[in-house]
Formats: structure tokens, sequence, C-alpha cells
């Protein structure tokens, strides 16, 4: 057994059985390795795709996929995609080929300083020294991506310590569920207190807080003491929807969200921070919450929110509440023009049960959340850490980390034109995927940020570094050179209609949604 070999044994041995993969030269005998019959490999044609399929895996599946990249240019190009899984608290487990130890010395093209490439956005960095010290590596690196919160390890192989002999294979001890800490009962008891006092509270939920029973029991918090419950803008994975408790959306844009928070005389948390804004603007506070609201943490990054809420029901003696769970709407089909709120009743209207909706609309889905809470029951994936191009590999990733579940991919086409190669997994995987394209023909964001920032009205200059419609993207035939069936709508009624006909098909499909 050589190194590689000894590396995807101890995947799969150790639970990790997926590997989103672009390998190069350096990796050939790893991808030998990989025609072990328990690992799944799936071919990216981009390495923004392989890292961004692994963070939508891990926030369906909760458990770490693997990336096979090819030195430290391979690597660059994953690191946006990274940069949102980190954010996101996804764990991941990132295989990148090096250069035999002999060959380096020669300086050879591809040469970068991988660990250098790899520290600031990965919690732990190792490179494996010898093919005997393969599996101890890989095992430490699963350990650590399934932490809580959990973590990107990045282990360098290389190509001498792949090929050469590892020797027998050590006896590792299995992967277990992460011991998460408990809050201690003292903060508990402060929280109870604030809550006891009637002062308008928010608490804001996020990570494994905004799904399963923590939502559940924060349901019940929100019944018993009058407190409203919200998220971030942005949240890593809500389960939403009919027959679940609802969970307000505090608004992206400073005004709007100065307005939604002033009438808080306490913000209580878990697993996330206060509010604060996305970016700095001219004379407007990076801090949203009003003058003298107090932020009380509730559980931090690292805590057990379950344990915490059950704790906080319990010195509240509110064990007993019953949430108010969220009615199913009457589905209504919207007729006539496309805008965000006839978008959001197409959206809530074909939507169908367990479905899993990926959002990096930005400008078109921007105020359509609000708007599709009685929606049938679905997980919502939002972008965590803002770098472009997420939508698509995290759909591809969610897709197959959950087979048997519709995946729909709501994405600009500024956003789309990033990481667009995954369409072409989709379409090799045969996978789930809806994948929804707001054609305007610009990075609309920038519009509204170029105001947002007190630049005032763009000059022809700054536009032709915003609009994208010379040339026009043509969406159907991207779709069609790369396998999956595609149609463009123009109407309300007609985008529902292909969402739903979408639903009645097996694979990936493409809805071009006209909005010029």
């Amino acid at each position: 057994m050589n190194g590689a070999e000894s590396l995807v044994k101890t995947l799969t041995d150790q639970g990790v059985d997926i590997c989103f993969a672009n390998p190069g030269t350096s990796e050939m005998h790893f991808l030998k390795a990989l025609e072990n019959p328990r690992m799944k490999s799936v071919l990216c044609l981009f390495e923004g795709v392989c890292t961004g399929a692994a963070d939508g895996y891990y926030r369906m599946k909760g458990t770490p996929a693997s990336t096979l990249l090819h030195l430290g240019p391979g690597l660059a190009n994953g690191l946006a995609n990274i940069h949102n899984a980190k954010r996101a608290s996804s764990g991941m487990v990132n295989i990148v080929g090096e250069h035999s130890a002999s060959h380096l010395k020669y300086d050879p093209p591809l040469t970068s300083d991988i660990e250098g490439l790899a520290r600031p956005l990965s919690h732990w960095v190792r490179r494996s020294e010898s093919s005997a010290s393969v599996a101890w590596d890989v095992a430490t690196a699963i350990a650590k991506a399934s932490e809580h919160p959990a973590q990107i390890a990045t282990l360098l192989l290389p190509g001498d310590t792949s090929w050469q002999e590892a020797g027998e294979q050590p006896l590792l001890p299995p992967i277990t569920a992460p011991q998460i800490k408990r809050p201690e009962p003292a903060r508990i008891e402060a929280i109870a207190k604030v809550l006891r006092s009637g002062e308008p509270a928010l608490v804001i939920l996020a990570n494994r807080a905004t799904r399963g029973r923590a939502v559940e029991l924060a349901g019940k918090l929100k019944a018993a003491t009058g407190c409203r419950l919200a998220t971030q803008f942005f949240t890593s994975r809500i389960e939403r929807g009919a027959g679940r408790v609802t969970l307000e959306r505090i608004p992206y844009a400073v005004p709007q969200a100065l307005e939604f928070l002033k009438g808080f005389k306490h913000i209580i948390t878990l697993e996330t921070t206060e509010p604060i804004a996305f970016f700095s603007y001219p004379d407007k506070p990076s801090l949203l919450k009003a003058p003298g609201t107090m932020v009380h943490t509730l559980a931090e990054a690292d805590e057990d929110s379950e344990a915490a809420l059950d704790m906080l029901l319990y010195a509240l003696d509110a064990g007993g509440a019953q949430a108010i769970l969220q009615q199913r709407a009457e589905a209504v089909i919207p007729q006539g023009a496309l805008n965000p709120a006839s978008i959001a009743a197409a959206l809530a209207a074909a939507l169908p049960e367990h479905c899993i909706l990926v959002d990096e609309s930005l400008t078109t889905g921007r105020e359509t959340m609000g708007l599709t809470v009685g929606a049938a029951p679905h997980d919502l994936i939002n972008n965590m850490g803002g770098s472009i191009g997420y939508g698509t590999p995290v759909a591809t990733g969610a897709a197959l980390a959950c087979p048997d579940r519709r995946v729909f991919c709501m994405v600009g086409d500024g956003s789309a034109m990033y990481t667009i190669q995954s369409l072409w997994t989709q379409a090799r995987e045969g996978l789930n995927v809806t994948t929804i394209i707001f054609a305007n023909n610009s990075y609309a964001i920038l519009k509204a940020e170029y105001a947002n920032m007190g630049a005032g009205a763009p000059g022809p200059q700054a536009l032709a570094m915003i609009d994208i419609d010379k040339p026009r993207i043509d969406w159907l035939a991207m779709a069609k050179s790369m396998g999956v069936p595609a149609v463009a709508v123009d109407t309300a009624e007609g985008f529902y209609k292909a969402m739903h006909n979408s639903t009645r098909e097996q694979g990936p499909t493409l809805i071009e949604v006209r909005l010029y």
C-alpha cells in the first residue's frame, strides 16, 4: 500500500466517502487510489467548484467531504469558496498535491508557498513528511473538520509521499461526535432575568441553532416570553416554511437594519455576534444595534445551542410552552410582470416539500425571503462569506448530500459566471438541481452599492464596468453546451411553470429569468 492508497483508505474508514477533485500530474497516484469502491469521486472543472461543493455537502450532510487540488495554483483557485465555507462553519478536508522533496530544490515553475496560501483560510495545515505518516495526518485532518464549529483542514501531499510504500496501515480510533460545551449556568440565569424583566428582546440564532430541535425550543421561548426570533441576513442553513418556527431576517441595508433593531433593549445571541453592517459606508455605523441596547451571549460559537435553550426554558419554568408554527400560505400562481413580489409568489407556489433553496440572487432575491415563509417546508442556504460564485457549487454539493431532494439555486447572471462550470458536473452526475439565473445583464448589486457609498450617479465609464450586456450572455446556449436542458421566461406565470416542470424531471435544468 502506497501513501495515496493509505490516504484514501483512511478517508473512507473515517467516514469521508466523497472527493470533489480537479487533479494534476502531482496527484496521479492519489487519482488511482480514488478507484477505491467506497469512495465517490466527483470531477469538477474548476477548483472553486470543488471547494464550494464540499461546503454545500457539509451544510446538508453534517459531515466533511474531501477535495483534491493541484499544487498552489489549484488551491488558490479554490480559496474564495474555502473562505465562504469557513465563514459558514463548514467542515472540509482539502488534499493539495505538492512536488516531491527531491524536485522542489530545483524551483520548478509550479513551486509556491502552499502553506502560506492555505493558512489564512484554514484552521489546520500540515505537510505529510512520509508515506508512513499519511494515515495519521489525514485522520487528524478529519477530526479537525468534524469539530464544532467545524474546521477547514488542509493537508499537503508531496508526490514521493504519495507513491512510496506506507507499510502496514495503522489502527486508528474512529471519528466520534464532538463533545460540545454547555454554557455556564450563571450566564443562563442572567439571561433568564433579562427575559423576566419584560423589556423588548431579540434572540438571534445561527449555525446549528437554526435547525432541528434548537429552533423548536426557540419557538417555545418566544411563546413563553414574548421575545422575537431572528437570523442575520446571511445564515448557513435555516429550516423554514410551513409547520416550522418562523425566524425573522435582519435586513441587509443599513438604514432598514437600524429601523428593525431600534426598538430592542436586549439582543441575545446563539452561535453568532451582534448585527454588524456587511460593509463600511460613509456616515453610517458598523454596529447596528440602537444606543443603549445590551448584548448577551446565550451560546458561544463552540457551545451547544440546543442545551442552552433547554437550560433557559428550565430556568424560566417554561418547558411546557407551545411554539406557534408557521401556517401554510395559500399557493397563488402570479401573473404578469416579473418583480421581487411576483418572483417570491412563484417560488412560494412552486417549491416542493423538503426541497433545498440556495440563494445567491443578491438584488433580485433580497426581498423575497420574507414573502416565502409560508411555502412548503424547505431548507434555505445563504452565502456567509460574501465571496461571489458560491451558489452553483454549493447547490452541487447539497444535491450529492441529499439525492432524494430537489435543489433550487437562485443566482444573478454576474455571479453565475464565476463558477458556471458547476452545470457540467451536475449534468455528469445527473443531479436534481434547478439553476435559476436572474438575467438583468448587469452587476445590479454594484449599482446599489455605488449609491450607498455616496458616489452619486455612475458616469458612462463607471457604468461600463458594471453592465455585462456587451456582449449579452446566451444562457440557453451556455446550459446546452454543458448538457443541461434550459428554458427562458419573461413572465411570472412562466417562471412558476418552469419551476414546477423542473420538479417533474430527473437531473439538472436551468431557467433564465429575463428581467430586461
